[in-house]
C-alpha cells in the first residue's frame, strides 16, 4: 500500500516539475514553491505552496494550473490547494538545482 502512495507523489512530483514560474526559468517544485504534499488514503491531495512574491501578476492562473495539472494524474480524486505566505517565500527554499541553473 505505501508504494502506491510514494509512486502517487512520485507523480505529482514530477507534474509539478513541469510547471516553471513564468519570471524565472526553473519549476516551481525545484524553486522550493511546493511546502508539502500530502496525499491521503482517498487518494486526496492537499498541497501547500507559496508565491515568490504575494503580487505575483500570475498568481492565479499557476494556482489554477497547478490544481488542474495536478487533478489530471490518474487516481487522483480531489486536490486542495492552498496557498500561505508563512513562511514567506526565500532564495533559500530553491534547490542546488536552481541555485545552479540561476548562477547562485
Amino acid at each position: 500500500m505505501n508504494e502506491d502512495f510514494s509512486s502517487l507523489e512520485d507523480r505529482i512530483i514530477s507534474v509539478l516539475k513541469s510547471i516553471y514560474d513564468p519570471e524565472i526559468p526553473v519549476d516551481i517544485y525545484e524553486l522550493g514553491l511546493i511546502y508539502d504534499i500530502q496525499v491521503s488514503r482517498k487518494k486526496e491531495v492537499k498541497i501547500i505552496m507559496t508565491l515568490t512574491t504575494p503580487n505575483c501578476p500570475v498568481a492565479e492562473s499557476l494556482l489554477i494550473e497547478v490544481k488542474e495539472r495536478v487533478q489530471s494524474i490518474e487516481g487522483i480524486l480531489n486536490v486542495d490547494l492552498v496557498l500561505t505566505f508563512d513562511p514567506p517565500w526565500s532564495r533559500e527554499f530553491m534547490s542546488e538545482e536552481a541555485r545552479l541553473e540561476l548562477g547562485m
